[in-house]
């Protein structure tokens, strides 16, 4: 359905959805237009990056995930999203550090190992992807055919 109110910016702000409804990503920041002193938590954070990478503003999403990371850097899932938006938005050298410090921390996280092995394939980096690309389909329970 083509919505002639359809507007989309980084900030989320003047977002609508296609059915005309306000997004909901729209309020999330709207707090700081009111109080000058209000900072902003690493939750509030971590929701509006949810929300810039479900919008595909990996760029953005990635600015603010860094943040969110530099503030609880053993959140597995947080790290994740972060290397996500990396890989995303090309930035694949930022991906490939930061899963590493994943997989590092966490050598049975299936899709660290799938995404690092991807990051390094994309990288043209074939022959260093293929072990990790082995690890995550064996974690999945799958037979590798790298």
């Amino acid at each position: 359905m083509n919505n002639e109110f359809a507007v989309h910016d980084s900030t989320g702000f003047n977002s609508y959805q296609p059915n005309g409804e306000v997004a909901a990503d729209r309020w999330v920041t709207v707090r700081h237009l009111f109080d000058a002193d209000y900072v902003e938590t690493p939750a509030e954070k971590w929701e509006r990056a949810q929300l810039l990478f479900e919008s595909r503003d990996y760029i953005k999403a990635a600015q603010v995930l860094a943040e969110v990371v530099g503030e609880v850097p053993f959140q597995t899932d947080v790290c994740l999203l972060l290397a996500r938006a990396y890989y995303h938005s090309a930035q694949l050298n930022k991906a490939e550090a930061q899963l590493r410090v994943i997989v590092d921390r966490d050598p049975v996280e299936h899709y660290a190992h799938l995404l690092l092995g991807r990051t390094l394939e994309r990288q043209g980096r074939p022959e260093e992807a293929a072990p990790w690309l082995r690890l995550a389909a064996a974690f999945g329970g799958e037979l590798a055919d790298v």
